[in-house]
């Protein structure tokens, strides 16, 4: 029985395409201590980070790195209607799921059904911009929104579409594990699942079977930078994204010839105060604009950057977020009129919190809200992420520095993230996408339909002047307009600093040559090369063959 069964995966394997290569790629997609078998597309945070776009293939790809060059997936095309409200994608035909059943329209007209129908399933919180989804003959699909959105194809992007035969029959989605799933990516058989790692094959009934040379992606269990590195450096690992101390020392001197890493600009990293805190006391302080500003004087920044993360970032002095990642939009007034607040001075902090009532009301060495209320907090970080680590040490030993009562706590990626996301926690450091504007920061960061649901929206902070902001923006495809828009919510954003910015990180990407050419490089840097980086990472993927091939 066992060895049919084999045979019969062996040749499922065939169907897709020639092996090529029976050495499986190894990548690191997200850290953790144990793996839980959950391809659940719609339960961000839990399910595997190889679910998207490997079992669940995008409509196309936005590449940012080549002026936002549209590579098309599941759609071979779209067209924006001239009033900005409605979107219409054209469906490839042909394609099957890996069951070897059609995927029609049908199956994209189920999926926002039955998210609309569950709105726990909603997280991208489209069904608050959507009004209705209609077919237009066999092939296509027109979305209608509610109000004008220039955006409107990349967030119907974003939305998984599942095989209504599988789904129809779910009882509880929401919970819905999706251990054997059916998907549209081109590796979505499962055929070995531990706690410590897990692989994952191909489609076997994949529509770009002839574009695809890599037969399995393989996925161990690595929790920590320190693990990483190990296996980085030993050869085991082929595709890594982690931040590695000392990269020449440690990792490319083992084997110059096939060891790389590229390391281009990232994502905005900064803390988070949980400004809805079940804890009376952090929560009337964390809602002070004052007692905010005064921490973020309370951090050294340029230590952070430099002891912490050996260099490899960029300090983020913007109090808006956006720094020099984005010159052509930032709005330097906005920058110099917030230079104080962004700047390491102990001294300075201190007197802005006895300015604004915060003192040791009841002697035990730390401040407290002015109507004597205490403040205690932690500040949550992923165990093993030792950049990171060191970056809140220095925090909290700033924080402590001018008398707040704080101290590092070190949960699991997986569970820092569902604390962020749920509001079960006080403080936290927390990381941003950069995509090709800063609005798409400030829109994961303040999409008011994201929170509850997602790690980016964690501080809860609630304005109705940039919501207004953040549609206004949507609603142009006028460059100059956009621009005029973002200088106002960089603006707002500054003022009211809902999250405290440290430093821009790198996008980590290290990766082998020895098994596998294809990668993108800083000589050839035609995509985001990360592992974590969605859409992109199908690319880079798709790219790639075994040496040799």
């Amino acid at each position: 029985m066992k060895t049919a069964a084999l045979a019969a995966s062996f040749l499922s394997l065939l169907a897709g395409g020639a092996l090529a290569d029976s050495r499986p790629l190894t990548v690191n997609i997200e850290d953790a201590t144990s793996w839980v078998r959950n391809f659940n597309p719609f339960m961000v945070g839990t399910a595997r980070e190889s679910t998207l776009d490997f079992i669940y293939e995008p409509l196309m790809i936005f590449n940012k790195y080549q002026n936002d060059k549209v590579t098309y997936r599941l759609a071979t095309a779209y067209a924006l209607s001239d009033d900005l409200k409605s979107v219409t994608f054209t469906f490839r035909d042909g394609v099957l799921w890996s069951d070897g059943q059609p995927l029609t329209i049908k199956d994209v007209l189920f999926t926002y059904a039955f998210i609309k129908k569950t709105p726990a399933l909603d997280a991208t919180g489209i069904w608050a911009k959507l009004d209705t989804v209609e077919a237009v003959g066999t092939d296509q699909v027109k979305f209608t929104f509610k109000a004008p959105s220039s955006l409107a194809a990349a967030k119907i992007n974003d939305v998984p579409i599942v095989p209504e035969h599988v789904w129809k029959d779910v009882a509880n989605p929401a919970t819905f594990a999706n251990d054997t799933p059916v998907g549209s990516g081109p590796m979505t058989e499962i055929p070995r699942f531990t706690e410590q790692t897990y692989d994952q094959c191909r489609n076997p009934h994949y529509w770009d079977a002839a574009n695809l040379k890599v037969d399995c992606l393989r996925f161990p269990e690595l929790g920590t930078n320190d693990q990483m590195l190990t296996a980085l450096a030993s050869g085991d690992l082929d595709w890594g994204a982690a931040f590695i101390p000392e990269i020449q020392k440690t990792y490319i001197a083992a084997d110059p010839d096939h060891f790389h890493y590229w390391f281009p600009p990232g994502t905005l990293v900064g803390f988070i105060f949980n400004l809805e805190s079940s804890d009376p006391g952090n929560r009337k302080a964390f809602d002070d604009i004052k007692f905010r500003r005064a921490v973020s004087m309370a951090f050294d920044r340029d230590a952070m950057v430099n002891v912490a993360a050996y260099g490899y970032p960029t300090p983020n002095t913007d109090a808006s977020g956006i720094g020099a990642s984005f010159p052509t939009w930032t709005d330097q007034a906005v920058v110099d009129k917030h230079k104080a607040e962004m700047t390491y001075d102990v001294d300075a902090a201190k007197k802005a919190l006895a300015d604004a009532g915060y003192v040791d009301k009841d002697g035990d060495g730390f401040v407290d809200n002015p109507d004597g209320s205490k403040i205690k907090f932690d500040v949550i970080v992923p165990n093993g992420w030792t950049d990171w680590v060191s970056t809140v040490q220095i925090a909290v030993e700033g924080m402590n520095a001018i008398g707040i009562d704080a101290k590092m706590v070190t949960p699991e990626s997986a569970v820092w993230q569902s604390q962020i996301a749920d509001g079960s926690f006080q403080m936290a450091i927390n990381s941003w996408h950069s995509r090709a504007t800063p609005f798409y920061t400030y829109y994961e960061a303040f999409n008011e339909g994201s929170i509850g649901k997602t790690r980016f929206a964690g501080h809860r902070y609630h304005d109705d002047a940039v919501q207004q902001l953040l549609a206004a923006y949507e609603a142009t495809a006028d460059s100059a307009k956009q621009h005029d828009i973002v200088h106002q919510l960089q603006a707002k954003i500054a003022d009211a600093l809902p999250f405290l910015p440290v430093f821009n990180n790198p996008i980590w990407y290290e990766y082998s040559s020895r098994h596998f050419t294809g990668w993108a490089d800083k000589d050839n840097p035609w995509i985001d090369p990360s592992s974590y980086s969605e859409h992109y990472r199908l690319l880079q993927l798709l790219a790639l063959k075994p040496t040799g091939m």
